[in-house]
C-alpha cells in the first residue's frame, strides 16, 4: 500500500528567494470634518439628568452563603466598624438576629425616630 501524493493547492504561491522592503500604503488627504460629527457643539442626543437619589445609602450588610450540603457562613458589616461573622447554621442563625438588632441600635441611622412611627 502506497500513500498517494497530496495534490499542489491553488492558494500557495512561491516564496521570494530575496527579501524585499514591505510595500507603503497610499495617503489620504485629512481634510475637512468627518461627515456624521457636530458643527456646532450640539450634542446629538439630549440625555436627562443624573437621577436625585431619595437620601438612602446601604449602611449595613448581611452576607449569608448556605450551599446544599455544606456548612453555612454568614458575615454582618457595618459602616459604624461593626465587622462579625458566624459558621455553622445555629451561629449563623443567631448573627441574623443580632444584625437586626444592630440595624435599631445603629449610630449611623438617622431616622431613628422616623422607625418608631412607622
Amino acid at each position: 500500500m502506497s500513500t498517494r501524493p497530496h495534490p499542489p493547492l491553488e492558494c500557495q504561491q512561491a516564496t521570494p528567494t530575496c527579501p524585499r522592503a514591505a510595500q507603503r500604503g497610499t495617503l489620504r488627504a485629512a481634510v475637512g470634518e468627518p461627515k456624521g460629527a457636530a458643527r456646532k457643539g450640539v450634542p446629538s442626543v439630549l440625555r436627562p439628568g443624573p437621577r436625585a437619589g431619595d437620601g438612602r445609602y446601604p449602611v449595613a450588610w448581611l452576607h449569608i452563603v448556605a450551599p446544599r450540603g455544606a456548612v453555612p457562613t454568614a458575615t454582618s458589616k457595618c459602616l459604624c466598624g461593626r465587622d462579625r461573622s458566624a459558621v455553622g447554621r445555629a451561629k449563623v442563625l443567631a448573627l441574623i438576629d443580632d444584625h437586626a438588632a444592630h440595624r435599631d441600635t445603629c449610630p449611623l441611622r438617622s431616622s431613628q425616630e422616623g422607625r418608631a412611627a412607622a
